[in-house]
């Protein structure tokens, strides 16, 4: 059930939202995903019996990408292995499409598990006085962990720019056998099976509106 919103401003100087077809190449959606919005206000406050629903995601400087190469190793060395691993004999180049110079404004909904003894209102003021004191679990990232985000109080954030754009299918969340991520709570552990959820992507003048079931309902 939803109790109440919020908003918050997170920008950046890099970030990549990889789109999921692409699986050594990684290249960025346009715009960031619902998933990684919701990682972001995970990071500045996360409760076992809250989750954030993210409503919008306001674009507010225009879209820019460069490309990356990197060298990275195709395996990793496993906590049991007894001889030594080289990272010089493992390594590939791989090519990523990234985004320059990004800044959002995440507008999301909090629902609060009906076994929660605390108050709606006492999550949403522990979530906006954390946003103003720039406090956070660990330092959220756009889309990947080396791509650090700031944020702030979305109060005097500008308008978001004038975009229009069909973006085709973007990932909505990760579906379980349980039902979605969010449909029967937290899952910092789960193991495969586990499958890619979509929603028909659309930003108009800027704002890219998230359902709140994607395609196909609950699975």
């Amino acid at each position: 059930m939803q109790q109440g919103a919020v908003s918050v401003r997170v920008w950046g100087d890099f970030a990549c939202f990889t789109r999921p077809e692409h699986k050594v190449e990684r290249v960025s959606y346009p715009v960031m995903t619902p998933s990684a919005a919701r990682g972001v206000l995970d990071a500045i406050y996360w409760h076992p019996r809250i989750r954030w629903r993210i409503d919008e995601i306001r674009v507010l400087k225009e879209v820019r990408t460069y490309s990356l190469v990197r060298n990275e190793v195709n395996s990793v060395m496993s906590p049991g292995r007894a001889e030594p691993f080289y990272a010089d004999h493992d390594r590939a180049q791989r090519h990523s499409v990234c985004l320059r110079d990004v800044d959002y404004v995440i507008a999301a909904q909090l629902d609060q598990d009906e076994s929660d003894p605390d108050p709606p209102a006492k999550h949403l003021e522990i979530f906006r006085r954390r946003v103003e004191r720039g406090q956070c679990y660990h330092r959220p990232y756009l889309g990947t962990r080396e791509f650090a985000a700031e944020f702030q109080p979305a109060d005097d954030a500008p308008a978001p720019i004038h975009w229009t754009e069909d973006l085709g299918l973007m990932l909505w969340d990760l579906g379980y056998p349980g039902g979605t991520h969010g449909s029967d709570g937290w899952r910092p552990n789960a193991k495969p099976p586990y499958w890619p959820l979509f929603f028909a992507a659309r930003v108009e003048e800027g704002v890219l509106r998230v359902p709140r079931q994607p395609i196909g309902g609950r699975p």
